[in-house]
């Protein structure tokens, strides 16, 4: 939009005249600019860079160079001119700086574009990670390395160092931290606002400002002082700017001040700037294309007079720059680059502003003695366009040992020209649907020109000068074959028929933030118009955007049968096809449980056709049916539901979505039989393969080899012993029947409520005392857990129910009711009699979720197991589970976990796994009854023989459900606010030793999870937790939680033992004034 100097002289960096002192006086206040970045805690070297800026912007100077002002730049060393010799002594005084604060928002990106995928399954930044490493290796010096980011690139690229080169990620001073600056009314240049999202109110400052960073941040004083001398620069796009140790020779020993790295400019280069010699002092500068006057625009394109062009690869001399800041009160000035924009990026119609930017080059002109050098083509690769990211993933280039971006021999030095079209190729994800079959060959191409919308694959070889056009609407397929010197026209040529995508319009809808376990509502909320589709289209581009290949393995698909399923998976294929999914495995009836879905994208085969992901149509136990709740969850690679990160980015983008694309002639696929739909495009390129799995296979052969299902057989089978398995109409129904009927030979009548029906029978199918009553009767229990009279009818010896996901269990002996806290902690304890844990050398690691009883805490100090409490949330398990494999840490499998929430599971799968905490309670009973003429040792044999050992907690959890959601926030803020005060205040017979919001700290990727339960701690031990539920599907749920351990009183009733501490909590929260109510809809 505009090049403007800083205030002053229109050409020099430290000079001023008594015109603009008075031009400054009638200038708009800058007062409210410097009061607004104070309170945001901006450095003065920034703020006072920016009053420069702002001068320059109100004194209305246009900034312009004319041509008679300056002389074409010569006699310029070039690289293969340097006679220096490199001393090994330079390395330890040199830092290498990558600029990463950039978004790539002109290219349609919303993150770090350092995190654009460049080559292969390489990053700009893992290229970058590798080539630091690899160049400390080869020059055997920790040459210190940073980079600055900024406000809107400093998480996504700390978190992706962390996850893949964390020795990297914990070197000192690896972030500076770009400045950010506010955007200004275009009218009356006040700070611009925008209430609907105040982060828009700001914006970056251009990497001009890695002068201001280093100056306000204390960085530049703390590398001079650690005798830094020499900083090299460069852009993080820009993979072939590595440290040359021959340039640095040369700037070294040459003394100068400031050196830049210039390219020879070509006819691709004649509309960017310039490299030129002001004549007034003699000194280097940088002419912009807005600097020059239109009259002198021919000069300007005249590459035979302006030779040279900025890299953007710079070498400064540290001292040198203190010099100049010292000189300038504290900042370095620099010309003041003019954006208009709006102050919502994503609404044309907001308010209309002024970003204010300056360019790091510009300073060659504020440094005495600057100079230049000519270096190879080799050192400048940057991506500022589609144009150039289809070359470098193309084979005309490759990746050097040392992990430069380099032109191939075969290609002579000479680089394809390559030019699509720029209105349906400006943004990547365009670019990328199209290569979503990979990019064609390029390696033997002169010149590649593409007009409209195509779609290509690596089976398209370009030879020559070729063009392809197609002006249909539709995308049409370049044939997978080599062309040569031809010119093609594909608009009349067949098209993608049932395969073709359209673009639907839609708008944002409120509220679809996922909880712990995915996004769940009301089923007729999820019936609303594009309600599902934006959710989906959501998902599919930031599981796109993460990294992961949907056009690569299989998608898996499948829920537990609640109404709208069937229609919903259609929509997600219909839709994933339209996103580039080519192989879908869907559960036979759409039915798969949530630890099977987990079992079959870590165990389905072969390698090649490997699930990377699934979505998962369940709200788990809460009610299904037409007026009832439904949901769904996206789970990733490892089997685990999708981390934080993802699940945030899906919700972001749910805020900002316009469009989806969808497949809406792809015909309906019929789920009800196994076997495999295949459905070509049109012009016979491109195919699509649904397969219709068998629900329980891959998840009853995977529990058939961790359990000893011939001993559990034999328990089954004791005249003694009966059994009861409740699936309550819900998707565990079939893996009941295939483990207990098909495998281990039992009647049907072992089993209850087996079918599936999508309104769970009307029922609500949560595994608790209250919900699972029929089941709890028959084990001669009411709903607290209280013995019944059964009178003459007998008890069986062993019940269980599943929820409606099949992920959660209740266990049941005769009259007896075990805890979920209780079960981890026995099923811990006697892990050893499960041929998983006992082939592998038995239990490593054991973890609980923060509200569950610390039950398994003694077993897991007793035994000498690693002990992790988490908040709610499996995903938080997945990732102990995963330390080794995914992240090189310490390995904690062989591994069990769970929530009081009737969730137990090991790391067998990546998902709580109801089944399994059955077939494991199994197991023990058998271990314990081996000897079939001895008595039966049942359910409370063995949970008594555990308080007796280990001491029992006492517990109980109280849920407060339908709540008005503004009281139950209000009630959780008013606890976290009288924390401090809550802290040491005795309360009846208790002492709150300690009172928070628990705040996990993540052992394997240090992530922090902030806001997971109010908890009063009390001094001997006993707890009191609050939670609010994030999986409700309509008002809010209110979980207390209460806790009290007895070392050897071990038979008092629980009523009782917590009578006093229920009490306590109630009054602490308050409850009854901030919701209406004391009465809990359930008691476990």
């Amino acid at each position: 939009e505009g090049y403007f100097p800083r205030q002053g002289h229109k050409m020099s960096c430290c000079t001023s005249s008594a015109a603009t002192t008075d031009a400054i006086a009638k200038m708009p206040s800058y007062d409210s600019i410097r009061s607004k970045m104070e309170a945001e805690g901006i450095n003065e070297a920034a703020i006072s860079a920016f009053e420069s800026s702002f001068n320059a912007l109100v004194s209305g100077e246009s900034g312009m160079i004319p041509e008679s002002a300056i002389s074409p730049a010569t006699g310029i060393i070039s690289t293969s001119d340097i006679t220096a010799k490199f001393d090994a002594e330079y390395l330890g005084k040199t830092v290498v700086c990558k600029l990463n604060g950039g978004l790539g928002t002109g290219m349609g990106l919303d993150k770090a574009k350092s995190l654009l995928k460049v080559k292969g399954d390489d990053t700009f930044l893992d290229l970058t990670a590798k080539q630091v490493i690899k160049m400390r290796e080869d020059l055997g010096a920790n040459v210190k390395f940073m980079l600055m980011n900024s406000f809107s690139t400093s998480d996504d690229t700390l978190a992706f160092l962390n996850a893949n080169y964390p020795v990297l990620a914990k070197e000192d001073g690896i972030e500076m931290l770009q400045n950010k600056v506010p955007k200004l009314d275009r009218e009356t240049f006040e700070p611009a606002t925008c209430s609907s999202d105040p982060s828009c109110e700001w914006c970056p400052p251009g990497h001009g400002d890695l002068y201001a960073a280093l100056i306000g941040s204390g960085r530049l004083d703390a590398l001079l002082e650690g005798g830094y001398k020499y900083m090299f620069v460069s852009n993080s796009d820009n993979l072939g700017a590595t440290l040359d140790t021959d340039i640095l020779a040369h700037f070294a020993s040459s003394d100068a001040s400031f050196m830049m790295e210039c390219c020879v400019r070509t006819e691709n280069d004649k509309k960017g700037g310039h490299l030129c010699v002001r004549n007034s002092d003699n000194q280097l500068i940088l002419r912009e294309s807005a600097m020059c006057p239109d009259e002198d625009e021919v000069y300007f394109q005249d590459i035979t007079k302006h030779s040279f062009f900025n890299t953007n690869n710079l070498w400064i001399r540290l001292d040198k720059l203190k010099e100049i800041v010292d000189a300038n009160n504290g900042f370095i000035p620099l010309p003041m680059i003019k954006n208009a924009k709006t102050v919502d990026p994503k609404d044309d119609s907001s308010q209309k502003v002024y970003q204010l930017e300056t360019a790091m080059g510009a300073a060659i002109e504020c440094f005495a003695g600057a100079t230049a050098i000519v270096v190879p083509r080799t050192r400048f690769a940057p991506v500022k366009k589609c144009n150039d990211l289809f070359l470098l993933r193309s084979d005309a280039y490759y990746i050097t040992e040392d992990y430069r971006i380099a032109l191939v021999p075969e290609c002579n030095g000479v680089a394809p020209i390559v030019s699509i079209d720029s209105k349906k190729y400006k943004m990547v994800p365009a670019f990328e649907k199209a290569t979503a079959d990979g990019v064609p060959s390029l390696i033997d191409c002169k010149r590649i020109t593409i007009k409209g919308l195509v779609k290509m694959s690596s089976a398209c070889k370009f030879v020559g000068e070729v063009s392809i056009t197609n002006s249909s609407d539709e995308a049409k397929t370049i044939p997978p074959t080599k062309i040569e010197d031809a010119t093609i026209d594909l608009t009349s040529e067949a098209g993608l028929g049932a395969l073709g995508a359209t673009t639907t319009k839609t708008s944002p809808i409120p509220g679809q933030k996922p909880g712990t376990s995915g996004l769940r509502k009301k089923t007729k909320v999820f019936m609303g118009e594009n309600y599902l589709n934006n959710f989906v289209q959501s998902a599919f581009s930031a599981v796109k955007a993460s990294g992961t290949n949907v056009s690569e393995g299989s998608l898996v698909i499948g829920g537990d049968g609640r109404y709208y399923n069937p229609e919903a998976i259609q929509t997600i294929i219909k839709m994933g096809v339209a996103n580039g999914v080519k192989r879908f495995w869907v559960g036979k009836d759409g039915l798969l449980s949530t630890p099977a879905v987990s079992a079959v994208i870590r165990e389905r085969g072969p390698c090649w056709q490997k699930a990377y992901g699934a979505f998962i149509l369940t709200a788990s136990h809460n009610p299904g049916g037409p007026e009832e709740d439904f949901g769904i969850k996206y789970n990733c690679e490892n089997g685990g539901p999708a981390p934080d990160e993802l699940t945030d980015m899906i919700f972001e983008n749910t805020k900002s979505i316009t469009s989806y694309e969808i497949c809406s002639d792809f015909p309906e696929i019929d789920v009800t039989k196994v076997g495999t739909t295949v459905v070509s495009s049109d012009d016979g390129y491109s195919s699509v393969v649904v397969e219709v799995i068998d629900s329980t296979e891959v998840h009853v052969n995977l529990l058939k080899s961790i359990f000893d299902f011939d001993s559990i057989k034999a328990l089954l089978d004791r005249e003694d012993f009966t059994m009861i398995y409740d699936s309550m109409h819900g998707v565990n129904g079939p893996y009941a029947k295939a483990v207990f009927v098909d495998e281990l030979g039992q009647g049907e009548d072992s089993l209850m409520n087996f079918v599936p029906k999508d309104d769970f029978n009307g029922g609500h199918a949560d595994p608790n005392l209250t919900y699972a009553k029929e089941l709890v009767a028959i084990m001669g229990l009411d709903r607290t857990g209280s013995k019944i009279d059964t009178g003459d009818k007998k008890v069986p010896s062993f019940g269980a129910a599943a929820d409606g996901d099949g992920d959660r269990n209740m266990i049941l002996g005769s009259q007896f009711f075990v805890t979920p806290s209780d079960s981890l902690a026995v099923i811990a304890a006697n892990a050893n009699c499960i041929p998983f844990f006992k082939a592998q050398g038995g239990l490593k690691g054991v973890a609980r979720s923060m509200p569950t009883s610390g039950a398994v805490d003694l077993v897991s100090k007793e035994l000498g197991f690693d002990l992790f409490e988490t908040p709610t949330g499996w995903k938080y398990f997945g990732n102990l589970m995963d330390s080794k494999e995914l992240y090189g840490g310490k390995d904690y499998t062989p591994f069990i976990c769970g929530e009081e929430s009737f969730g137990t599971g090991s790391n067998h799968v990546r998902e709580k796994d109801g089944i399994w905490a059955v077939l494991a309670w199994l197991q023990i009973l058998a271990s314990r009854n081996g000897d079939a003429s001895k008595p039966l040792v049942t359910v409370e044999d063995i949970v008594k023989d555990h308080w007796a050992k280990y001491g029992r907690n006492y517990y109980c959890r109280w849920d407060f459900e339908g709540m008005d959601k503004a009281g139950a926030e209000a009630m959780v803020a008013k606890m976290r606010a009288d924390a401090e005060t809550n802290t040491g205040r005795v309360v009846g017979s208790y002492t709150i030793a300690t009172s928070d919001d628990f705040t996990y700290v993540d052992p394997v990727d240090g992530s922090i999870a902030k806001n997971k339960g109010i908890r009063f701690l009390m001094a001997d031990g006993s707890r009191i937790i609050f939670r609010l539920s994030g999986t409700a599907g309509s008002g809010a749920t209110v979980r207390m939680y209460i806790e009290q351990y007895e070392p050897s009183a071990a038979d008092k009733v629980v009523s009782e033992a917590l009578s006093e501490l229920v009490k306590v909590a109630l009054d602490l929260c308050d409850i009854k004034t901030f919701c209406g109510t004391e009465t809990p809809t359930v008691i476990t």
